[in-house]
């Protein structure tokens, strides 16, 4: 009896070690959008010439670091932040925490607001995040584009951060964690399932109910430290090939300039219908034709 004990204390201890081992070279990927930020209500506050830039750029970077904060909390050892918003050329360098390292500016891949993202990452993180097109009480509601009404995958209307997380997916790596109005926050759950979200505002129509803005690193810190504590709970979001996407767009000029994209097919007045069995080929596609 005695010698089994021993042997199973030792497997425990084993295990306890590969668990600390493993957590501590945790790689963690954070896209920032700015349209989720707590406090942010309207276009001019999320746009380079609005006078009010500047203060929700601080709130953008203040967040982001309140990220960065839970996963070193969590024992991450690297963390890579991508600037997801307009320009992606809106976090301050040394406004961040200087364990992560920032990627800015667009390099017009397909992979976007999710450039960078690879295999060796554990987890993916969203903050400032929003709703998709067309989402009532939501605060700045849209899907990458004004020029977008909605875009599906395989019959599923998706918000950015599922395409994002599709992304992702292919790579193996689970989205854990999102905060941005309660409207994304829903809408995300509803796609992902197991997800850690912080709800930063509430959207009453054009208006929105906000979180002050320290209790909203709090929260965020808090819950990315959570998800990144239970990685073991998420799974990377895939959807089945094949694939079709169905993208609706608002201005007929538009929906027959990219009709002639190689694969693209006119479905109707607004809609254009790409299929491939590779999910990556329909993101290159998404990419061009909106």
């Amino acid at each position: 009896m005695n010698k089994t004990f021993l042997l199973i204390s030792l497997l425990v201890f084993i295990c306890s070690i590969a668990l600390a081992q493993d957590k501590k070279g945790l790689k963690v990927f954070i896209s920032v959008d700015m349209e989720g930020l707590t406090g942010v209500v309207n276009w001019e506050e999320v746009s380079r010439d609005g006078k009010d830039y500047d203060y929700f750029r601080n709130i953008m970077a203040k967040e982001t670091n309140a990220a960065i904060m839970g996963a070193l909390e969590a024992g991450v050892t690297e963390i890579i932040v991508r600037d997801s918003h307009g320009s992606a050329r809106n976090i301050l360098p040394d406004m961040l925490i200087k364990h992560a390292k920032l990627l800015r500016d667009w390099s017009g891949s397909h992979k976007s607001m999710m450039e960078g993202i690879d295999k060796t990452f554990d987890a993916v993180v969203f903050i400032g995040y929003h709703a998709k097109a067309g989402t009532p009480d939501a605060t700045l509601e849209h899907t990458m584009s004004g020029s977008i009404m909605d875009v599906s995958i395989n019959g599923i209307s998706l918000p950015e951060a599922g395409i994002n997380a599709l992304i992702a997916g292919y790579y193996n790596v689970p989205v854990v964690f999102l905060s941005g109005d309660l409207a994304i926050c829903k809408q995300a759950t509803e796609l992902f399932g197991e997800l850690e979200t912080v709800a930063v505002k509430e959207g009453i129509g054009k208006a929105a109910l906000n979180l002050h803005p320290d209790v909203a690193y709090e929260k965020i810190k808090k819950g990315v430290k959570t998800a990144l504590s239970n990685l073991t709970k998420y799974k990377p979001y895939k959807l089945k090939p094949p694939y079709k996407m169905l993208l609706t767009l608002k201005k007929e000029e538009l929906v027959n300039e990219k009709s002639f994209y190689p694969g693209a097919e006119r479905t109707g007045d607004w809609e254009l219908t790409y299929k491939s069995n590779d999910i990556m080929e329909i993101m290159k596609a998404f990419r061009w034709m909106h």
